[in-house]
């Protein structure tokens, strides 16, 4: 069935439901890997900058959004990766799953910036028109 599986994961209730999807998927289709990725726009970047100057804790404040999406894999047993990427959410999942061959690519259907997505439209419609792969959209 599937043998590698993007999660597209920023730490909203969304991502969390999807990445529950990505899981069940892989423990029936013998996945052999997920990779999660996390797209650090540049809005993101700056608050991130401006309210903590210490690297380290942005970096952990990052590693805690996520959080509950690695920790329900770990707790499922399934091996995957984290990919952080830089820039606008849908097309850099977009390119990331284009280029890297994945069978299936998992988005939750919103994310954490509500303002965006009303003003540019959702990440999950640019990912499900751009990416060559099947895309699930988890509600």
């Amino acid at each position: 069935m599937f043998k590698k599986i993007l999660l597209a994961a920023d730490g909203s209730d969304h991502s969390v439901r999807a990445s529950k999807k990505a899981a069940e998927l892989a423990k029936l289709g013998g996945v052999s890997e997920i990779t999660v990725v996390y797209v650090i726009d540049g809005q993101t970047s700056k608050e991130d900058v401006l309210h903590n100057q210490d690297r380290a804790v942005v970096e952990e404040k990052r590693k805690r959004r996520l959080h509950p999406v690695t920790d329900l894999l770990d707790r499922e047993g399934l091996h995957y990766k984290l990919e952080k990427l830089h820039g606008e959410p849908g097309p850099a999942i977009v390119e990331f799953a284009n280029k890297n061959g994945f069978d299936l690519v998992v988005v939750g259907s919103r994310g954490l910036n509500g303002l965006q997505e009303m003003v540019l439209g959702s990440v999950s419609h640019k990912v499900a028109k751009r990416v060559k792969a099947p895309v699930l959209i988890v509600k």
